[in-house]
């Protein structure tokens, strides 16, 4: 494999969902850098429909912060109640830990974690183009691959977007257009813990050869 493969793969294998971030800034530069990754991203037709909301300023990150919370909150109280949560953790021995998990999701704080990162990004994209989940998303992958190449952390959140109630409030907050739909938050910043992998289901689980259940990787 050419050197060039080589550090791609390791981009990808190394990317992680950061939740801990320290008091250091993101330059100007590497933030230049990150956008013009996702303005590159593919997008059928080349409707190019993103369109980035730099948030620094701590009034709004701490905004963003309490809209992530709350959503995630009632996501996971509703999972929680509906008994899909418990079937989730199933597996989970460890009562102690089984419980600590019950608490961080119901409580919201698994995405209040937001407002600690040096900025958030606000990614939006224009209603009338038919890609826009699909453009949007390859935008966003590759703004989490540039970050993690330099050396910074990023998380992806989609719970302050699902509601239409919390969209429309970060709508009106940040001065968001009618022809805009919000898609996501992303969380920019130096890692202050990085999560080790989380397991992968092996490939021959996920590919199969001409149709479905016909396995291409038999080992």
């Amino acid at each position: 494999m050419g050197e060039k493969k080589d550090i791609f793969f390791q981009v990808v294998a190394d990317r992680r969902s950061i939740r801990n971030y320290t008091k250091d800034k993101v330059s100007e530069e590497d933030l230049q850098l990150i956008l013009e990754s996702g303005r590159q991203a593919p997008s059928g037709e080349n409707a190019q429909p993103w369109r980035f909301i730099v948030v620094k300023d701590e009034e709004g990150k701490n905004y963003l912060a309490k809209i992530s919370k709350n959503a995630s909150g009632r996501r996971f109280t509703g999972e929680f109640l509906s008994k899909q949560m418990q079937e989730r953790f199933k597996t989970l021995q460890d009562e102690e830990k089984k419980l600590a998990a019950f608490k961080k999701l119901t409580s919201g704080d698994v995405s209040g974690f937001v407002g600690e990162s040096d900025l958030i990004l606000i990614v939006i994209g224009k209603k009338d183009v038919w890609d826009l989940p699909f453009d949007c998303s390859a935008a966003i992958e590759n703004i989490l691959l540039t970050v993690t190449s330099l050396d910074l952390g990023a998380c992806w959140l989609v719970a302050p977007c699902i509601d239409i109630r919390d969209e429309l409030k970060i709508k009106s907050y940040f001065d968001i257009p009618e022809e805009y739909k919000v898609v996501s938050i992303i969380s920019v910043g130096q890692p202050a813990r990085i999560p080790n992998a989380r397991p992968r289901i092996p490939l021959q689980e996920l590919v199969f050869k001409e149709k479905f259940g016909n396995r291409y990787y038999t080992e």
